[in-house]
């Protein structure tokens, strides 16, 4: 008999609880695919994050980082998020609530939208586009409209915001939040 597992369904389980299941399982993998994702990034500019202080929801709520890389939260005020990873962000809330307000905090915090990307020259529609996790290079020229016809549809550069340094890229290239993408132009 071979080795694999087979799911059996009990017949008389509802549809609606077999429904159910289904969905939550399809779900939980695309939270378990952006918690991975997100979890070496480091916040900054542009960012929206959700913070959940367990038991208080007046110290809860979705804040925007700000273009100095600060966050203003309630009772704990303005503190530095950009440059810190989310983990890093909740050891920074729990130490600040910890003395003053909480005994013993548990704080959560995920990155709800990650900031734009900019995509620059022979595009039709260059500007900010919103990040998308698992893009890559061609995804970003095709929200920008695609290449007008100067383009080298295969010579590209990107300027990622970790190090601030153009790079070549290729089609298949992933796109990081706050990265600028230049499409070179062709010559005759």
């Amino acid at each position: 008999m071979p080795s694999s597992t087979i799911l059996r369904i009990p017949v008389n389980l509802p549809i609606w609880f077999v429904s159910l299941l289904f969905v939550a399982l399809c779900f939980s993998g695309e939270a378990l695919s952006a918690a991975k994702s997100s979890a070496g990034y480091r916040l900054g500019s542009g960012d929206k994050v959700k913070v959940t202080v367990f038991g208080q929801a007046n110290m809860s709520g979705e804040f925007s980082v700000a273009g100095d890389g600060s966050v203003s939260l309630p009772f704990v005020g303005t503190i530095r998020a950009g440059g810190l990873t989310v983990r890093e962000l909740e050891r920074e809330i729990v130490n600040l609530l910890r003395p003053d307000y909480l005994k013993n905090p548990r704080v959560s915090v995920e990155v709800l939208n990650f900031r734009p990307f900019d995509i620059i020259g022979e595009v039709q529609k260059p500007g900010s586009y919103p990040y998308r996790d698992g893009m890559k290079v061609i995804n970003a020229i095709a929200m920008a409209g695609g290449f007008t016809y100067r383009a080298k549809e295969n010579d590209f550069r990107i300027k990622r915001a970790a190090n601030g340094q153009f790079e070549k890229a290729a089609r298949d290239t992933l796109v990081r939040p706050g990265d600028v993408i230049e499409v070179l132009e062709r010559f005759f």
